[in-house]
C-alpha cells in the first residue's frame, strides 16, 4: 500500500477486543497489504461498553511471531508512571528484535486513565513532559548497548545494561497535542505522532528540526449501513470527541461515561467516515494529508462482524484512492 510518500498503517484497538482477536486482526491487516499495525498501550478501556485492555507488548510479541513483513508500533507508550523508562527501552528492544527490526516505539506524556493505577498521583502537564525528555534521553542511551547510570530530576538508572538489543534499535515517534510536545519530538523522536489533522503540529515539529515521518489516527467506522456504522462509534468511540485536555485528565472509564453523555450519534458522524462510502472516507483522510502527515493510521470503528469486509475496502478501494490523492 506504499506510495513514495504515503504509509497506511491498522489501529489495533486493545480496549476493544480481547488479545486474542487483537492479533487475529493483526495477521489480516499483513494479508490485507497494510504497511504496519499500531496498538494502544492502555492499561483501563476509556468507556465500559469496550470492556478490554490487554498488555501492548505481549500482544506485540504474538504478532511478531505470527507476521513476517507488516511493521509494528505502540500508538502510544507511556514510559514516565506505569513503566520506568529504563523497562520500557527492555521492553521495545525485546520487541525490536522478536520481530526482526520491524517494531517503531510510540510514545507520549500518558493519561491518567491508564497511569493513576500505581498511586503516584497526576503530576501537571509541564512536570509530564520534563518527565518524558527524562525518559526519552534513558531509552536513548540505553539503546547504545553496555552500561549506563543516569540522575535526573525525575528518573534515576543505577548501572543498567540492555543484553538484548536489535541491530538497528527502534525508532522513537513522539506524541504531540500541542506545540511544546512537537518540539520535543523534534529534538529527541525520531517522528511526530497526533490524533488530529492539526498543520501547526507538522509546522511546529519541521521548523524544530524535525524531518521524520508524521503519524496520525484516521476516524473511520466501517459498515454496508451507514446508520449501524455511525451506531457502533458512538458506542465505543466517543470519548474521541472530548479532546486530549480531557483525554489526559480523567481517572476512570466511569468518568469518560459522564463526559461523553451529551456526545449523539449525528456528533460521530461529522468526525468519523461513517458507512461503505469510499469518497467520505478519502474526505476524512484528506484532512490529516492536507496537515502534512504522511503515515495513517486507519481506525475501524464499524461494527465488529463486518472488520473483514473493512479489510476487502480498504485492499481493493480506499487504498488505491488515497494514493491517488496522495500523488497529485
Amino acid at each position: 500500500m506504499a506510495t513514495n510518500r504515503l504509509r497506511i498503517g491498522f489501529k489495533l484497538m486493545a480496549e476493544g477486543f480481547p488479545p486474542k482477536e487483537i492479533v487475529e486482526q493483526a495477521v489480516a491487516a499483513e494479508d490485507a497489504g497494510f504497511d504496519f499495525v499500531e496498538v494502544s498501550d492502555h492499561y483501563h478501556p476509556w468507556l465500559y461498553s469496550q470492556q478490554h485492555s490487554g498488555f501492548a507488548f505481549s500482544m506485540l510479541a504474538a504478532i511478531a511471531a505470527r507476521t513476517r513483513t507488516i511493521g509494528l508500533a505502540t500508538g502510544v507508550t507511556c514510559p514516565i508512571m506505569r513503566y520506568h523508562p529504563a523497562v520500557v527501552a527492555q521492553m521495545a528492544a525485546t520487541t525490536g528484535v522478536l520481530s526482526d527490526g520491524r517494531f517503531t516505539l510510540g510514545v507520549g506524556s500518558g493519561e491518567r486513565l491508564n497511569e493513576h493505577v500505581t498511586g503516584a498521583g497526576w503530576p501537571s502537564v509541564s512536570v509530564r513532559h520534563e518527565m518524558l525528555t527524562e525518559a526519552l534521553e534513558i531509552i536513548r542511551l540505553l539503546f547504545t548497548g553496555g552500561y549506563h547510570s543516569y540522575t535526573g530530576d525525575h528518573f534515576e538508572v543505577d548501572d543498567a545494561r540492555v543484553f538484548d538489543l536489535p541491530e538497528i534499535p527502534p525508532r522513537i515517534l513522539v506524541a504531540a497535542g500541542g506545540e511544546d510536545a512537537a518540539r520535543l519530538a523534534a529534538e529527541l523522536g525520531d517522528g511526530l505522532f497526533a490524533t488530529e489533522p492539526r498543520e501547526e503540529l507538522v509546522e511546529t515539529y519541521q521548523r524544530a528540526g524535525g524531518a521524520g515521518p508524521r503519524y496520525a489516527e484516521v476516524p473511520l467506522a466501517y459498515s454496508s449501513d451507514p446508520v449501524a456504522a455511525a451506531e457502533a462509534a458512538h458506542r465505543t468511540m466517543r470519548f474521541g470527541l472530548t479532546g486530549w485536555k480531557v483525554q489526559a485528565e480523567l481517572p476512570n472509564p466511569i468518568n469518560f461515561e459522564a463526559a461523553t453523555a451529551h456526545v449523539r450519534v449525528d456528533d460521530m458522524r461529522e468526525a468519523f467516515g461513517c458507512g461503505p462510502d469510499v469518497e467520505r472516507h478519502a474526505e476524512v483522510a484528506s484532512r490529516f494529508l492536507d496537515a502534512g502527515f504522511d503515515h495513517l493510521v486507519l481506525m475501524n470503528a464499524g461494527p465488529p462482524d463486518e472488520m473483514d469486509a473493512f479489510f476487502s475496502h480498504v485492499r481493493t478501494t480506499l487504498c488505491p484512492r488515497l494514493e491517488e490523492i496522495a500523488a497529485a
